[in-house]
């Protein structure tokens, strides 16, 4: 969705909201850039992931039959979706869960497959990759992050919340109980030959994963969970019988990586967990039938109350405090079937809550200062 920040305004000596394109002034005069928001319309992508009835012998060849069952994930795009061109190579993903383990598969066209890093949590991200990004309840806190090179490298991160708010990262953070594999359909770090792919194989214990889940792990038939992947790819050269990043030739730095993912994220920003798809599991064995996606309505005032998040964070970086008047933030009114709208918000001079209440006494929406959203 594009940013709409509004000129500043001064009319009685009162400051109006924003909400146009573009920077705007501070109270001092001195330009500033609106708060970072996604520039595509809200519609993450969605995936049944359905059940293995035998288990998964994780050495990246994809070899069990119930593998060739399950779906694809849509082709990966990049990462601010239509705004941009689509990937030079192909990525794909499987999904499938048993009552041990989420089990991810990911297909990654590669022409030259190359890698550098052989330490458990170097930053990955430094070489090709393949990252994945699971937000177990939604609240866009207190998610994970996996990222692995075709050395098979892992790097696994826990974070307290996005970057943007001020977020708590447990770099050093384990899986216990990962498993992973790599397979290569040519050679690594070989220049002058042709490769195909490299075939990526991971399996996710529920046992971590349901530390910070706030919800069944395994799941239920019929969860769903916030879940991304993400895949980093550098332009390189060969240089003396080796694969080297390509350079911009005025600052003789690294061309900037690309980052082509499963659902985009209209910003180039992997951390903004409200970006990303929906995974719905099933309790059914794949190939045994299928279960339609059910969309959740409830995500339609959750993103409205989103809008306000962004619009809050703007005014902040203009007027150093928050707005309490939704009127001011220029967004579009909205009619929710269950929900009293425009929200009730609320402030004090560091903090902000925003609250869809319940038209029938039920449980109302919430979102803060720091991002999360949540139901009570």
């Amino acid at each position: 969705m594009r940013i709409k920040i509004m000129f500043l305004l001064l009319l009685f000596g009162i400051f109006a909201c924003s909400s146009e394109n573009g920077n705007v002034a501070n109270s001092s005069g001195s330009a500033i850039k609106p708060f970072p928001e996604p520039k595509i319309p809200f519609s993450p992508k969605q995936y049944v992931c359905y059940k293995t009835n035998i288990p998964i012998d994780i050495d990246g060849k994809m070899k069990e039959p119930v593998w060739q069952k399950a779906e694809w994930t849509d082709d990966f795009v990049d990462i601010e979706g239509a705004l941009k061109p689509k990937p030079r190579f192909r990525t794909r993903s499987k999904m499938l869960w048993d009552d041990r383990y989420f089990y991810v598969v990911a297909d990654i066209t590669e022409s030259d497959v190359w890698a550098t890093l052989k330490k458990r949590d170097s930053v990955i991200y430094h070489d090709n990759d393949f990252e994945v990004f699971i937000d177990p309840n939604g609240d866009t806190h207190r998610y994970y992050e996996l990222e692995i090179n075709a050395f098979n490298t892992e790097w696994d991160l826990f974070l307290d919340k996005p970057y943007r708010d001020d977020n708590r990262i447990m770099f050093f953070w384990d899986i216990g109980g990962l498993k992973s594999a790599v397979h290569v359909k040519g050679t690594i770090n070989t220049p002058g030959d042709t490769d195909k792919s490299w075939t990526l194989e991971i399996a996710i214990p529920w046992d971590v994963l349901k530390e910070c889940a706030d919800k069944p792990a395994p799941p239920k038939s019929g969860d769903q969970w916030r879940i991304n992947f993400s895949r980093v790819e550098w332009k390189v050269s060969v240089e003396n019988g080796n694969y080297m990043k390509v350079k911009n030739p005025k600052t003789e730095k690294p061309l900037p990586e690309d980052n082509w993912v499963w659902s985009p994220q209209g910003i180039i920003n992997m951390h903004y967990p409200e970006m990303w798809g929906f995974v719905q599991f099933s309790g059914k064995t794949a190939g045994t039938g299928t279960d339609s996606f059910i969309s959740n309505p409830e995500e339609a005032v959750k993103w409205a109350l989103r809008q306000v998040y962004y619009r809050e964070k703007t005014y902040f970086l203009e007027h150093g405090k928050y707005c309490e008047k939704y009127s001011r933030f220029g967004l579009d009114d909205r009619q929710f079937k269950n929900y009293i709208w425009p929200p009730e918000i609320y402030i004090t001079p560091s903090l902000f809550e925003v609250i869809a209440k319940s038209k029938n006494g039920g449980k109302s929406w919430h979102i803060t200062q720091d991002g999360r959203v949540w139901q009570e």
